[in-house]
């Protein structure tokens, strides 16, 4: 396991105005989504949300209304960042998450906005020769498997991709849509980090702080991270 790394806390008290950012949200109306959208609109930044027709717009923000397959570069070309916020559960839309984040290199491929992309913890390593993942040990649950395992692919894929600024930020094990903001997390790398109650867990909302931070930051271009609660 990673030893824990340095503790954050939310850096919006932080913002000033000359740091304020274009951030396009693809899949706002999801759960997740939509805590990045709060998350990036409360610290003041200028928030594209995409979404499908279908799709409940989050209050706030800039909405794009079209299916993530349907963007081109010039949805997007005013950003600064776009966080890609796609999640796929059936059997039948699994590839998607190889496809959707193929689409989303293609088009930004060669330019200087970077990408973003909300990942999974299966993928995380469990052993310093990363030889392991999480979804390899015997306690993953057999329903979990072929999802984690789409996400695998898809990160795998992204890692060849040299022609765009991506980074990848797996949450912990335990991803908490309705868990607490607590305003803090624990950054870790490409293993599975524990937090000081030896937990893999994380909420949505501070998941959403440690994404917008990245945004803001961008300490991991190319890079996958994790994170964790405190």
């Amino acid at each position: 396991m990673n030893i824990l790394k340095r503790i954050f806390g939310n850096s919006q008290t932080n913002f000033k105005e000359e740091n304020k950012m274009k951030i396009t949200i693809v899949c706002a109306a999801g759960k997740q989504g939509s805590k990045l959208v709060q998350e990036a609109l409360s610290r003041g930044h200028e928030v594209t949300a995409v979404v499908r027709p279908t799709d409940k717009a989050p209050a706030g923000a800039k909405v794009i209304t079209k299916d993530l397959f349907d963007l081109t570069l010039n949805d997007l070309k005013d950003s600064d960042v776009v966080i890609d916020a796609f999640g796929a559960w059936t059997e039948d839309t699994l590839p998607q998450h190889s496809t959707s984040l193929k689409h989303l290199c293609d088009i930004l491929s060669g330019t200087n906005i970077r990408l973003l992309v909300v990942g999974g913890a299966g993928s995380l390593y469990i052993n310093p020769e990363h030889t392991a993942c999480v979804s390899d040990g015997p306690d993953f649950p057999d329903i979990f498997k072929p999802l984690a395992a789409a996400m695998a692919k898809a990160l795998s894929e992204l890692r060849q991709r040299n022609d765009i600024k991506w980074t990848y930020l797996s949450p912990a094990g335990d991803f908490q849509a309705e868990g607490v903001r607590t305003g803090k997390y624990i950054l870790g790398g490409e293993e599975l980090t524990l937090n000081s109650k030896g937990e893999s867990v994380i909420s949505y909302a501070d998941y959403a702080i440690a994404m917008i931070d990245e945004a803001e930051n961008g300490n991991h271009i190319q890079q996958r991270f994790s994170v964790v609660s405190e």
